[in-house]
């Protein structure tokens, strides 16, 4: 399989590129830590990818424990430090609903899928990769229709990685 920048690359945020915070949730930019290797990674995919998006549920807007603001100003922060690293990500989507809410957009649905699809029509789902450390990450991908990579330590049949770095070195030889 040959990934080029035709290819669109979905990544989830918590676990996959800042250190997830356990029963509990980033809710500031000095709670936000980079799992080690991240910049780098995204630096390398982002050459590789031609759109690189984030897709995060972001549950601490609906419990009120932060805003929509607070979570502009964190992803502002890791936009920002990933650009000072060589990648680029080409838009974060959000869902900010409880669990309970039908409202399309929470992994596993699809609908931050199909919006950065609306944003953007290059996007092709059957040549997009959804990378993600949670088994609702990979249903969001499988759902979707494209190709889906477990960032996990635990033994997975299907594509794992250990880090996104790992994955981003995989892609980079071409051995996926």
């Amino acid at each position: 399989m040959q990934i080029d920048n035709s290819w669109t690359l979905f990544l989830d945020r918590d676990g996959v590129i800042n250190k997830r915070l356990v029963d509990d949730y980033v809710k500031n930019i000095d709670e936000f830590e980079f799992l080690p290797g991240t910049k780098e990674a995204i630096a390398k995919l982002s050459g590789i990818f031609g759109k690189v998006f984030v897709v995060t549920n972001q549950r601490g807007i609906a419990k009120q424990l932060m805003t929509v603001e607070d979570l502009n100003i964190i992803n502002d922060f890791m936009l920002k430090e990933v650009e000072k690293a060589g990648g680029k990500i080409d838009k974060v989507y959000f869902c900010p609903h409880e669990r309970d809410v039908n409202c399309g957009c929470r992994k596993p649905d699809i609908g931050m899928a199909f919006q950065a699809k609306k944003d953007f029509s290059s996007v092709d789902f059957s040549k997009s990769i959804m990378v993600g450390d949670s088994l609702s990450d990979l249903a969001f991908g499988k759902n979707a229709g494209m190709i889906t990579v477990y960032i996990t330590k635990n033994e997975f049949e299907g594509i794992k990685a250990d880090s996104l770095l790992e994955f981003a070195n995989i892609i980079e030889r071409k051995t996926l």
